[in-house]
């Protein structure tokens, strides 16, 4: 397994979390980093956050709601 110091860790984390490494500081490991490959993706709507956005149901006349309101403002007919 692959060990590298602190300085490296910091600047080269988005390369090295590809795989399982020891992070070490004066030469001692101090962590294990192990990537989570197999984890579902997070469910996101907008800025949500995941545990408010499961609960979240976007409703089936979203794309048609207020559309006649809408339509007054600008001046036309839907």
């Amino acid at each position: 397994m692959r060990t590298v110091n602190m300085h490296e860790a910091k600047t080269q984390l988005s390369r090295l979390v590809k795989e399982e490494f020891i992070i070490a500081n004066n030469g001692r490991p101090v962590a294990r980093v192990v990537p989570i490959l197999d984890a579902p993706p997070v469910p996101r709507i907008g800025f949500l956050p995941p545990e408010v956005a499961s609960q979240m149901r976007v409703p089936e006349d979203f794309d048609d709601m207020m559309s006649e309101e809408i339509a007054e403002l600008f001046g036309t007919e839907r």
